[in-house]
């Protein structure tokens, strides 16, 4: 079980989300950091579905009341166990009565912590995944705060079997993902894109924009140069997806994020492609992007690598499971 005895800034429970039910309007939500939260599950022997803790900005402070096998991975917050400074994308073990806690943030925005076994809150639509603006899923539909408790899945014969036998952390780890201070995030031209004018075609892909501070799980609002359609048009709403980026009148552009509704009546520019969503997902108010084009072949042979990249990750994770136990 794990203690809050500080709930951060925003740490919510979140799996790969809420998939299955947009035609029906609920949202998918889950983690905005999948590959994050994918491999932190990997490392600890979880499979990559189960409930992980997305830690955003200001961290908790949880208390560990069994000895538990964790890992953290995405953004480095500065976690540290009982003072002791440790190091993300590696698998850990903590023992009953430590405490995690974490400091400034260093790099990203977002980190995940898979504790093996998975977060075990109960699943509402097939998710454990938390969405706040309608409170459901996670625990009790809300971010964690001082006091909550919160159990842990059942461990396997295998994850039990290590956590009895290792003493703290590992050598072995993973390269950590990169995350830059100013990314270029590829995008395909969107359903809409013809209906902007010359100027905004070139703008959007030759300009930097800044991450808003009306910004959150839902989406994010960019600042910079403003766009707009060769001639105003009314639209009728459509399906939106995690990284479409839509234009309402103002001009400035919305990234739709992990918590986006599930249809929308703006132009959609672009579509962020999917192995790009994490490096946006890890930006901090008041950074920049810049956008680059890419085509749909491209995209989808660039989620081939990245998929073909994670089984071999969890491959050689299993074979030091089998080395390690």
């Amino acid at each position: 079980m794990l203690k809050m005895l500080k709930g951060g800034l925003q740490t919510t429970v979140q799996d790969l989300g809420r998939t299955g039910f947009q035609k029906y309007g609920v949202i998918a939500s889950g983690a905005m950091d999948p590959f994050a939260h994918r491999l932190a599950n990997l490392l600890v022997g979880n499979s990559e579905q189960a409930a992980t803790l997305e830690i955003t900005l200001v961290g908790p402070v949880i208390e560990f009341h069994e000895d538990a096998l964790i890992a953290l991975c995405g953004g480095d917050l500065s976690p540290k166990v009982d003072g002791d400074v440790v190091r993300t994308w590696r698998m850990l073990k903590v023992t009953k009565g430590s405490t995690l806690t974490f400091g400034k943030p260093r790099v990203g925005a977002r980190c995940y912590l898979a504790i093996a076994g998975g977060i075990d809150v109960p699943k509402v639509m097939g998710s454990r995944s938390t969405y706040l603006r309608a409170g459901i899923g996670g625990f009790q539909g809300r971010s964690l705060e001082k006091g909550d408790e919160l159990a842990v899945g059942q461990v396997t014969k295998q994850q039990q079997a290590l956590q009895q036998k290792i003493e703290n952390e590992f050598d072995w780890l993973l390269p950590p993902a990169r995350y830059f201070e100013e990314p270029v995030i590829r995008m395909m031209p969107g359903r809409q894109f013809d209906l902007f004018d010359r100027d905004s075609k070139k703008r959007i892909f030759s300009k930097a924009f800044t991450v808003s501070s009306n910004s959150d799980r839902m989406g994010y609002r960019l600042e910079g140069s403003k766009l707009s359609l060769e001639t105003p048009a009314e639209l009728i709403s459509e399906a939106v997806a995690f990284g479409s980026v839509q234009v309402p009148a103002d001009g400035n552009p919305i990234v739709l994020l992990a918590d986006r509704q599930t249809t929308g009546g703006y132009p959609k520019i672009g579509q962020i492609i999917s192995v790009d969503l994490p490096l946006i997902s890890q930006l901090k108010q008041g950074q920049r992007l810049r956008f680059k084009e890419i085509s749909l072949a491209d995209a989808q042979q660039r989620l081939i690598e990245q998929e073909q990249s994670i089984q071999k990750i969890g491959a050689a994770i299993q074979l030091k499971w089998e080395e390690w136990t």
